[in-house]
């Protein structure tokens, strides 16, 4: 979803003997290819990820009988679940019948990758909550270069020391999330090396909305980047904690089949807790700067905090955390929150009609929805706007900003 996190992620795969790639960023020729088998009326992330596997099939030297497509899954209101089916139909159509689509499904914590589903999950939680530390390290130290572009290359050299940690790196379980914290602990140091001015005052801006389009930053039009040219900071919410959410996920739908107590219950409890120490382990080089924008200790924080507004047992999938996320920042003294969601996105478009009233409860914090399709807008007015909204709100704002927990 991320090009940093896939980059990361395909890493980790490669440490098991996988020959892993990211798929290429976007760009114009990913319409051009998914325009022929989308109709236009497909969320704008489907349209997305079709031109991007599309692109891979055109691309020099491409192979079908030596290539897979990994696009995971996951029910709820969310149009995902119909990525892989339709990516299969069109495989299909196409006369790639035996061109493999893995496709592991939330319902159960996508343990099903396979016969190294264990270690690889594993792995890839530690390349998930790496990737995520890094995009933050970025977005903290951005806006407060004094050279520009240093920090995009501290970023860029920093995830090039996390995947070659990943896939190079020794060891399994504790060893290796130590060896992934070393990698962080080298990529601290890259980050201040950075030239930067920490008495720049910025505004701090939440980043919420529908997973793929708030982290890609190709669907997205780079908001954050062009958010960062009117004095602003975003703390944008992670890969993660949509991996959090699935855990719960599971233990809800164990309990709803009568196995509240039962070794499958059992084994959510032992991944939880080995997904928080080794996220405790990787993180400890980076509690000083992660401070600034700290994440509950765990998400039914978040999901409770939205119940008022979306009962997230009924009220499923981003827009259950859209919300309660929306409530927490306002709780860390933000000064703004931009949800950002494709066009027709039932999430967002669920979330924003309750913005209005959550706003009202929360001191009249600006939330503003940016919806994508994949035509151009006019991102900057539209900034304009926002940020003259939130510098009214920071002047008398009642939440001021708050540390919590960095690990």
């Amino acid at each position: 979803m991320s090009a940093g996190g896939a980059e990361a992620f395909a890493a980790a795969c490669r440490r098991f003997g996988i020959d892993a790639k990211p798929v290429p960023d976007g760009d114009e020729r990913t319409y051009e290819l998914a325009g022929k088998y989308t109709s236009g009326d497909e969320c704008l992330p489907a349209r997305v990820t079709v031109g991007g596997f599309l692109g891979i099939m055109e691309s020099p030297g491409f192979d079908p009988s030596k290539t897979a497509f990994f696009m995971p899954t996951a029910g709820g209101p969310c149009r995902f679940g119909q990525y892989a089916p339709f990516m299969r139909h069109i495989l299909d159509e196409m006369g790639h019948r035996d061109l493999p689509l893995i496709s592991p499904t939330s319902a159960d914590g996508y343990s099903q990758i396979g016969p190294a589903a264990g270690s690889l999950q594993i792995l890839g939680w530690m390349a998930i909550v790496g990737s995520d530390a890094l995009r933050k390290m970025l977005h903290i130290y951005r806006p407060l270069e004094t050279e520009p572009g240093a920090a995009d290359i501290a970023y860029r050299k920093s995830l090039g020391v996390l995947c070659d940690a990943l896939e190079h790196g020794k060891g399994s379980g504790l060893r290796a999330a130590r060896g992934i914290a070393g990698a962080m602990e080298e990529a601290r140091g890259i980050f201040r090396a950075v030239p930067v001015d920490f008495s720049k005052e910025t505004m701090l801006i939440g980043v919420v909305g529908e997973i793929f389009c708030r982290l890609n930053t190709f669907s997205n039009e780079s908001l954050i980047r062009k958010l960062e040219t009117f004095g602003a900071t975003a703390w944008l919410s992670d890969i993660s904690e949509w991996v959090w959410y699935t855990d719960e996920e599971q233990v809800r739908n164990l309990r709803r089949r009568g196995k509240a107590l039962s070794k499958d219950m059992a084994g959510v409890g032992i991944k939880k807790f080995i997904q928080h120490r080794y996220e405790k382990t990787i993180l400890a080089p980076l509690r000083r700067e992660l401070s600034r924008m700290s994440e509950p200790h765990s998400v039914m924080e978040i999901l409770e905090r939205g119940k008022p507004y979306l009962p997230w047992q009924g009220a499923r999938g981003e827009m259950a955390l859209s919300v309660g996320k929306a409530v927490y920042l306002y709780e860390k003294g933000v000064d703004g929150i931009i949800d950002i969601s494709p066009f027709t996105c039932m999430n967002g478009i669920v979330s924003e009609s309750v913005y209005p009233r959550l706003s009202k409860d929360h001191d009249g914090i600006p939330i503003r929805v940016f919806y994508f399709d994949g035509t151009s807008v006019d991102l900057e007015n539209e900034l304009a706007v926002f940020m003259e909204l939130v510098t009214s709100y920071n002047r008398r704002k009642k939440r001021r900003r708050t540390p919590g927990r960095a690990a």
